[in-house]
């Protein structure tokens, strides 16, 4: 898994503006839903959970539950910002399908 500089700076203004403390981090996660099947998560945490892979992209904590951990091998999250629109992207090569709103897919 790798963060673009963009998605890094983005995480990181979100952790100072959760007040997080030093063990916070983000979550990534995939969840069953969306229009493709599956569907991306991201949120701040202030702690891991025991089963959780942990560990560190650019300085930032990253927990990984066992179920997402098998949809997220070698994905990139980016963080874009257009006139139509401003938010986290998700390239995912192990993905076999996805959405036109492209925040869901197949595998």
């Amino acid at each position: 898994m790798t963060l673009t500089n963009a998605a890094t700076e983005k995480v990181r203004d979100f952790i100072e503006n959760f007040e997080a403390t030093e063990n916070a981090g983000l979550r990534v996660s995939v969840l069953p839903g969306g229009c493709s099947g599956f569907q991306y998560g991201l949120n701040i945490e202030e702690t891991s959970e025991p089963d959780d892979e942990i560990f560190e992209l650019q300085g930032i904590k990253i927990f990984i539950d066992a179920f997402s951990s098998q949809y997220l091998d070698g994905i990139e999250i980016d963080y874009t910002s257009s006139m139509m629109g401003q938010g986290f992207v998700f390239n995912n090569p192990s993905a076999t399908g996805g959405c036109g709103c492209g925040s869901s897919f197949t595998a």
